[in-house]
């Protein structure tokens, strides 16, 4: 064995001059440095092209030096690691040389410090490093309450005086949902129409134990609320530690005069990007769980008493909805309506239109069915317009910006070429993008932890464009266009409660 290792390295026994070699790396050092000028100047330029396109000032302060200095801090970091694996793995294999011939050492030496590199990361540094400090900090706190946001004195809603759920129970994000109800004087004060106390009940991750009971509970409360006897009953889905987006849920109140009940549960304590890592099932799970229980307690209703039996989420929200569903006709089947703002590429019925639309329609607006149940928007008012055939109900509406790297990002785009980077490109996006294997999805994922750093309909965020999508999906009897307008710029105006 010793021998064929001798004759291996004999093989390659060339090595170039050291006046060779100098010369390669002022080579190296001069094109480095020219070429770094131009891809700096080329990034600035796409970058400001792409502003322009998402309605941001195209000034860029300080752009050259912050991607410099980050470049410099990170290549640092890794070839810190690098060497630091490097010199392990030597004097791993220098110890395994003492008892085994060299060339099995170093194959042994490679395949140990390799194994302990992947677990390594995965095991130590994510799940138990990230996972477990952003899990920890979480639930912290979910303790918590957002300064302004008090318990609520309203019977109608969970938390409040007579409420099956006690209000520490409910979480950050439930104190936060719950503890920002509209009043009835609040809604006749921006629709100019009486109204009633909005019910809203929500089920925190402490209040029961497991998805089904926390189901039961959440059906008790809507119950106990007169939930069933409004005239739309919403579901929506949450994101990670059990966010419920005001600036959906507030639309459909005003729209009904408060005749309304909304119910949500937390399923998680994590973040919502750990969530969207490792702990997305849960959302399905969670979602199913009271969809099923809601849904089966609507039914018992008189047909002609039932309140709208409508389903809504944002983000992994959106996600939650859709896995609670056995695909899109199911969905239409056993809801009245539906208003899903930018699911992840994950999600299930939404792949499954995206699938199976028109020849022809783009991927980021894609056409089902010529649009007779769903459609898709980012600027709602044109948008939701399109195709002009027949809008039948129930109605489903995605608000889905082209530029939003949560609705693109997934592994396949390390190695596949994705359709949204195929022409016809969408409206925010710079024809200066191009599919690269690997730099693609890590400037996809980049791009998903600064996709809350633009403007409305750009990016993630989705801005009032329910207001749209909530007239169409459930639309109120005695509203005009003016009415709508006045609606959607209060909502432009206001200061989200959380």
């Amino acid at each position: 064995a010793c021998q064929a290792w001798a004759r291996a390295r004999r093989l390659v026994p060339w090595r170039p001059a050291e006046r060779a070699r100098a010369h390669a790396w002022q080579a190296y050092y001069v094109l480095a440095a020219g070429l770094t000028v131009l891809c700096l100047s080329e990034s600035a330029r796409m970058q400001r092209e792409l502003r322009r396109l998402q309605e941001i000032p195209e000034t860029l302060t300080w752009h050259s030096l912050m991607i410099t200095l980050i470049a410099c801090a990170l290549c640092g970091l890794l070839v810190l690691l690098a060497r630091a694996v490097r010199l392990g793995t030597r004097r791993l294999i220098q110890g395994l040389g003492r008892y085994v011939p060299r060339p099995f050492a170093v194959v042994a030496g490679l395949l140990i410090s390799a194994t302990a590199v992947v677990f390594g990361t995965r095991d130590v540094v994510f799940d138990r490093g990230i996972v477990d400090i952003a899990a920890r900090v979480a639930e912290t706190t979910n303790q918590g309450t957002k300064d302004g946001i008090f318990r609520s004195g309203s019977p109608y809603v969970s938390g409040g005086p007579r409420s099956l759920v006690n209000w520490d129970d409910l979480g950050y994000e439930g104190r936060n949902f719950t503890g920002s109800v509209l009043t009835p004087s609040r809604i006749t004060s921006v629709t100019g129409r009486p109204a009633k106390p909005p019910v809203r009940v929500y089920v925190g991750r402490q209040s029961a134990d497991g998805y089904e009971e926390a189901a039961r509970l959440a059906v008790a409360e809507l119950e106990r609320t007169g939930g069933f006897r409004r005239d739309v009953l919403a579901i929506a889905g949450t994101t990670g530690m059990g966010w419920v987006n005001s600036t959906d849920a507030e639309p459909l109140e005003y729209l009904h005069g408060g005749d309304t009940a909304i119910v949500a549960a937390q399923y998680s304590y994590l973040p919502s990007w750990v969530s969207f890592l490792v702990d997305k099932e849960q959302a399905g799970r969670a979602n199913r769980a009271l969809v099923e229980a809601v849904r089966g307690r609507w039914l018992r209703e008189p047909e002609e008493r039932r309140p709208k039996l409508v389903v809504f989420g944002e983000s992994l929200g959106a996600y939650g909805i859709e896995a609670a569903f056995d695909g899109a006709d199911d969905l239409l089947a056993k809801v009245d309506g539906a208003v899903l703002a930018g699911s992840p590429n994950f999600s299930p019925i939404r792949n499954e239109i995206t699938e199976r639309r028109a020849p022809g329609s783009p991927v980021w607006r894609p056409e089902y069915e010529k649009g007779r149940n769903f459609r898709f928007a980012q600027w709602p008012r044109k948008d939701l317009a399109r195709p002009g055939g027949a809008w039948e109900r129930p109605r489903v509406v995605y608000l889905q910006n082209a530029s939003d790297a949560i609705v693109w990002w997934s592994w396949d785009l390390a190695l596949n070429r994705p359709e949204w980077v195929r022409d016809p490109l969408g409206p925010d996006i710079t024809t200066e993008v191009d599919w690269f294997p690997f730099v693609t999805f890590w400037q996809t994922t980049v791009d998903m932890a600064v996709s809350y750093g633009v403007d409305a309909p750009h990016g993630h965020r989705y801005g009032t464009g329910s207001v749209e999508a909530w007239a169409a999906v459930a639309p109120p009897s005695d509203w005009s266009r003016a009415d709508l307008r006045h609606l959607k710029r209060f909502m432009e105006a206001r200061e989200a409660p959380y």
